[in-house]
């Protein structure tokens, strides 16, 4: 499945957060900034490091006026769990059945330890104030993942 084009109004989509409360991309049009960042699953170390990167450097997020939302297959009940155990300071949003990764192209087939299996594929979407798709990031570290977002937020805003 292929990523939506950069230019292109990003695919909308109302999702629950950690909290059972409805979150809606449009809800940010004309607002803020949107980092979309897909992760794929809850508690595991990778997952852990990448969001504790986004939790420490919150202010920088802001300062550029723009939101992160965490996207991942796990039910809420264990995204609330992942926010309080690690203190995140972001929504974190339940795509169990994963209709929205697959709008966005994040959900394929995957390999690890000689085993291939369909999952979440680690992406980041950028998405402008207008609602266009701005950026899309697929190859990065989990424990840079949110200097390199910051860094592209830095050169590509106005």
């Amino acid at each position: 499945m292929a990523h939506p084009k950069i230019g292109n109004l990003a695919p909308v989509f109302t999702l629950k957060n950690q909290n059972g409360e409805k979150v809606a991309l449009k809800d940010f049009r004309g607002k803020k900034n949107v980092v979309l960042y897909f992760y794929p699953k809850a508690l595991t170390p990778g997952c852990t490091t990448q969001a504790c990167g986004i939790r420490d450097t919150a202010g920088e997020f802001e300062k550029l006026d723009t939101v992160v939302l965490g996207l991942s297959p796990d039910p809420e009940a264990k995204l609330h769990k992942f926010m309080e155990k690690h203190e995140l300071n972001f929504d974190l949003l339940a795509d169990e059945e994963h209709k929205i990764a697959d709008k966005y192209g994040c959900w394929g087939l995957k390999k690890f330890m000689g085993r291939e299996f369909m999952g979440l594929i680690r992406t980041t979407f950028i998405v402008g104030k207008d609602g266009r798709l701005l950026h899309i990031m697929d190859k990065f570290k989990t424990k840079t993942h949110h200097d390199d977002v910051l860094n592209w937020l830095q050169e590509n805003l106005d």
